[in-house]
């Protein structure tokens, strides 16, 4: 499968941005995917963000949970990150990652994943 996010961009503190992740997928449905949203700052190490399972199940990193949303559309080929509350610490390269899974799990190790997306700046301003 191939990803392609976007939907980054510069933004206030305390603002909102939606990123979305398109895919296309050839011999696996996407549907059969457990999805995920990474992040890479300047200088560190990428970090799991959310994930969101076939069944719609999500699970948050402690450190955006109550402020951002992980959420699909298998009809569209679409996973959506939505940032609320940003805050300037928020600020790296997102990345979009997906795995065919067998079962109703989230992965929340960038091991876990074999497709990537390019990446979108995120830049929160204070």
């Amino acid at each position: 499968v191939q990803l392609q996010a976007s939907g980054g961009g510069l933004v206030q503190a305390g603002g909102s941005l939606r990123l979305s992740c398109a895919a296309s997928s050839s011999g696996y449905t996407f549907s059969r995917y457990t999805l995920g949203w990474f992040r890479q700052a300047p200088g560190k190490e990428r970090e799991f963000v959310a994930t969101i399972s076939r069944s719609g199940g999500t699970y948050y990193a402690d450190s955006v949970k109550g402020r951002f949303a992980i959420s699909r559309d298998n009809a569209k080929k679409t996973v959506y990150l939505q940032m609320d509350s940003l805050k300037p610490e928020d600020t790296a390269v997102y990345y979009c990652a997906a795995q065919p899974s067998i079962m109703t799990v989230t992965y929340i190790s960038l091991s876990d994943y074999n497709y990537w997306g390019q990446g979108t700046q995120v830049t929160v301003s204070s």
